[in-house]
Formats: structure tokens, sequence, C-alpha cells
């Protein structure tokens, strides 16, 4: 059964020829008409995919801690602009409020919060997850609207979300891999014909197979340079969190979520969230060509269980049912464990900062 953007992708393919990966990734997402991020709600149990922050309270929490002591090391500033790029249904915002009011009252008195948000359907969800700070809100398009000064910023499965370009091994080398059609009409992966510069491969490639993907990200390094360039001018700390890999390596890590289980890519465009893993080393590698500061990188249980997420939960825990002291497990588990459905190794994170600071928990223990 095809969708209604197929049927769209499939007109411009025979009007125009085959498009990049990165072209199809952006139609699939942001099309005004059918575009997934247009007309679904994505997010929780009856949508495609649950977020860390939608699992517990403590994700939020500790992400929460992390600003607060990223503030202090900078100096306490009076005057902070918290900033969340993608902040989903504002559930990891609220979490953060509700810790920084408890633990830090000055920050919380000097804050204001920006939201990065281009749905109109995402802002009114977010309107109401934050109505007890809504004085403190304001929302945004683009991150370059937001008011310059001390900057702290949570971007949290933000980059998987941006378009990527693949490359694929041929007998000539590595060709931009593109989205044709095949003989019976239907949407279908090609080599084309723009190539890759040898230097950007992580090693010699000559002996890598032929049929080999190779990812890159412009559009997402482009974002993190913009990031950096605005902690640089105005100080402060940024938080990526995502799911991918520390190490730019080969292999094809586009993916389609559709009711919590992986599709086909080609298979459902505009009906499934198209993501694929965050190559960390690239964006560390802008992060210090830009010349801020860089920690990192750690996986999201080593991040959580270090900033006291085993001490929250048991609080947590205390003198409630053993239902709910089971689920309160069950999400710590999920959050920072290991293996198959869980987060705790699968996601990663970095921290950049300017001036430069050291950040737990990024720093050496011991």
């Amino acid at each position: 059964m095809s969708t209604p953007l197929a049927g769209k992708i499939k007109d411009l393919i025979r009007a125009n020829g085959p498009i990049s990966i990165a072209d199809y990734f952006a139609i699939c997402l942001a099309d005004p008409e059918y575009g997934y991020y247009r007309t679904r709600e994505p997010f929780g149990h009856d949508g495609d995919f649950i977020t860390a922050p939608e699992i517990s309270q403590l994700f939020g929490e500790m992400v929460g801690v992390f600003m607060v002591h990223a503030w202090q090391r900078h100096g306490a500033p009076s005057a902070v602009r918290l900033v969340e790029i993608g902040p989903g249904r504002g559930t990891m915002m609220a979490d953060m409020l509700r810790v920084i009011k408890r633990i830090a009252p000055p920050l919380f008195e000097g804050l204001s919060v920006h939201l990065v948000e281009t749905s109109e359907r995402l802002r009114g969800v977010q309107r109401i997850t934050l109505e007890a700070y809504s004085t403190l809100l304001s929302w945004h398009d683009s991150f370059e609207n937001v008011p310059e000064g001390f900057t702290l910023i949570a971007a949290n499965e933000l980059f998987d979300a941006i378009p990527i370009r693949q490359f694929v091994k041929t007998a000539t080398g590595f060709r931009e891999r593109v989205v044709g059609l095949d003989a019976a009409g239907e949407l279908t992966f090609a080599a084309g014909i723009a190539t890759l510069d040898p230097q950007l491969l992580p090693s010699p490639a000559a002996s890598i197979p032929e049929g080999t993907i190779f990812e890159i990200a412009p559009a997402r390094e482009a974002v993190m340079q913009t990031i950096c360039e605005r902690l640089k001018a105005s100080g402060g700390t940024a938080l990526v969190i995502d799911y991918g890999h520390l190490v730019t390596g080969f292999g094809d890590t586009l993916q389609a979520v559709r009711r919590h289980d992986y599709d086909p890519p080609l298979a459902h465009p505009g009906e499934v969230d198209l993501t694929s893993h965050v190559d960390f080393e690239s964006l560390a590698r802008v992060a210090l060509s830009s010349g801020v500061h860089l920690n990192g990188g750690l996986r999201q249980g080593e991040f959580l269980y270090r900033l006291g997420l085993a001490e929250r939960a048991a609080a947590l825990s205390r003198g409630k049912e053993a239902s709910e002291r089971n689920l309160i497990a069950a999400a710590v588990d999920r959050l920072a464990g290991e293996g198959a459905g869980k987060m705790g190794e699968l996601f990663k994170l970095i921290a950049v900062s300017s001036p430069a600071l050291d950040l737990m928990p990024f720093r050496p223990v011991g």
C-alpha cells in the first residue's frame, strides 16, 4: 500500500530524476502537506517511539542537575538563557525546571526559557506541559532567534532527525546513494553520479567491499557549528544527547520507526519517523575546530549513574508500593542499562563549553 507522500515523491523523481538520501529524509519528515512531523504525534506509547524523558522523570532531573553544575562552573551568572532545541512534548524541560527550582533557586530566578520548535502542534503540547512556568517561556522557529547572552543548551535526540547523505562503494569508488524508481515504478535505492572525496573516509577504503555504505551529515555539522559559535560569542555550555557512535565508521544506519518497531525506510514515507545514528566524532571535530572546549563522549548509562541516578531513584522509591518501586527500577534499567531495547549503551553524550571548563560527570573519576 502506497502513501500519499510516496505518490508525491514518485512524481518528483519522474520529473527530475533520482533524489539524494538527504532530500528523501527531509521530504519525509518536513513536507508541508504530508511530512511526518507536520501530521503526526510521534511521541509516547500511542506514537511511534518513546524518548528518554517520557520513560521517567529521572532523565530530565539528571539533565537538570548537570545544567546546575555547568552554571556553577561558569561562575553562577545572574542572567541565563536555558534553551532546548527540539523539545518534544516539553517533558524534559519541565523535569529540568523542577530540579533547578529546588536545588538552585538563584539560577531559577535568573532564567528565561527558550524553546526552539517549528511545529505549531507541538508548541501547543509544550504550552500545556510547561503551564506552571508560562511566564519564563519563549518560542523560536530557529536557534538563531534566541536572544544573545549566557546560554545553557540541551539537545536531546535532535541530531538524529537532521538529514544525512549516504555514499555506496561501487567498482568506480564511492557514489552518492539515491532514491529512484524500479522497473515496477516503486521506490528503490540506487547509486547516483556524485562521488565522495576519499579524504572524508575514516581509513583507506581500498579493502572495503562493494555495497558498503558511508554516511556524512553536513547539515548536522552546520547545526553544531551554529551552537558552538553562539557559545563562543555569549558564553555557556551545550549538552548533546543522541544515539550513535563515538568513532566514525562505515555502515548503513538509516532507519524508519513505526509503532515502536523498525520499518523499511522506503515503505511508508510520511507515516514513519526517519532517523540515522549520530557520528559523535564528526560533531567533536566541528566543536574543536570552532575553538570551544569539548567534554565527552560518554555513554548515557555512565552519565546518569555518575550524576546520581541510583540515589535519586532510591529517594523516589521510598515509601512507595512494591508495584511503583518496580516501575521505577524498570525505568532506570531502560534508561541506563545495556542490551536490546535499553538506552544506556546506545545513547551517547558530549558537552561543549566556552570558556573552557571541565564538567562532571565527564571528568575522569579519581
